[in-house]
């Protein structure tokens, strides 16, 4: 992949599950194999929520592969005179395709979303790993995450 090329960031569509969606999904995390109906009805649903959800994608036109992804909901609070906050989630580069600044895009893309939204703040987790690469994307540490998983 040469510097040459140009990666254009674009909101996920139903056709991106034939491009290698879900595996890149696979990278990040455990990602069972979806089905295309199953894809389809969470695409409609997901959909459905307007720029309150969104999913945005980076594709290889060359190979015709999804490389990146991440994604961003905004939730609707009472603090802060009703403000919106943006939550970043599931952002991941193709193992193959790291050190291109595909993630710093992909990160661009959902926090300016999240701006344009009205948001007052956009907040994300990561691994103790990234955290440098989310500093060069201009975030901070502030607090610790705890999670309690069901399954």
């Amino acid at each position: 992949m040469d510097a040459e090329h140009k990666f254009g960031v674009r909101k996920l569509e139903i056709l991106d599950k034939s491009k290698g969606f879900i595996e890149l999904l696979q990278q990040l995390t455990i990602c069972d194999s979806v089905s295309d109906k199953e894809f389809e009805e969470r695409f409609q649903e997901i959909n459905s929520y307007g720029d309150d959800h969104l999913i945005c994608v980076i594709e290889d036109d060359r190979s015709g592969k999804i490389i990146a992804t991440g994604s961003v909901f905004i939730e609707k609070k009472f603090l802060r005179n009703c403000g919106k906050v943006g939550h970043i989630e599931d952002v991941v580069v193709d193992s193959a395709a790291r050190g291109m600044q595909l993630g710093k895009k992909i990160i661009e893309f959902l926090t300016d979303h999240a701006h344009s939204m009205g948001c007052y703040k956009v907040i994300l987790d990561c691994s103790l790993e990234n955290k440098a690469f989310y500093e060069k994307c201009g975030y901070k540490q502030k607090e610790v995450q705890m999670v309690k998983y069901f399954i």
